[in-house]
């Protein structure tokens, strides 16, 4: 039968042209998951989870057993918001919140950590060029769909989501759809849109995201 992050993994792989590449990513929540213990024991493998800690330095064994079991699935560890702590630790990615790219400008910050995969969170095209400067490898634009995390915020859509990933891919960006990304139907929805996979918690959860 499998799990539904499974079905997830299974639909999004649809999207990607590349079989190799990461197509599923899940992300962790302060309020509905903030265990990424808990996102790792339901990722499928060769999926990535960014795990955001919110100012909270977490400690140096956890993370490295989390990116040690997530290498051992062919799975990345991304920190948010945290480059420093990051690349000490030798974890394989980091995670830029849209509000940080301005201090990454003309790629700054992949000089500063040249060897880490670097995403960074998107809402709008000039959050999609200012990551582009930056010089990051990925960008998670959202919300595509409504969304339990940000319940009065207002989604993309498909169509406006669509123009977004055609600006990143013109910018060499891979895309990853996030928000409201919650069942198979839901990734079939954005098949034509060019985006490399999807990203979210609700997978995770079993319920929407």
């Amino acid at each position: 039968m499998g799990t539904i992050s499974d079905h997830m993994a299974r639909a999004a792989r649809y999207l990607n042209a590349h079989p190799s590449s990461i197509s599923l990513v899940a992300v962790t929540d302060p309020k509905r998951l903030p265990d990424p213990a808990v996102a790792l024991l339901a990722l499928p493998r060769q999926s990535a989870l960014i795990w955001r800690t919110y100012g909270k330095k977490p400690d140096y064994p956890t993370v490295r057993a989390l990116a040690s079991k997530l290498r051992a699935r062919d799975g990345i560890l991304l920190i948010a918001g945290m480059p420093d702590f990051a690349r000490r630790l030798g974890v394989d990615g980091v995670h830029l919140p849209e509000y940080s790219l301005a201090r990454h400008r003309h790629g700054t910050f992949r000089r500063d950590v040249p060897a880490v995969i670097v995403t960074a969170a998107c809402h709008s095209e000039r959050a999609i060029v200012a990551a582009a400067r930056a010089d990051v490898d990925a960008v998670l634009i959202s919300p595509v769909l409504p969304s339990e995390s940000h319940p009065g915020g207002k989604p993309l859509g498909i169509p406006r989501f669509a123009r977004l990933v055609r600006v990143a891919n013109g910018l060499g960006l891979p895309a990853y759809a996030l928000g409201g990304i919650s069942t198979p139907p839901h990734v079939a929805r954005l098949r034509g849109t060019s985006v490399k996979g999807i990203a979210g918690i609700s997978f995770i959860l079993g319920s929407g995201n």
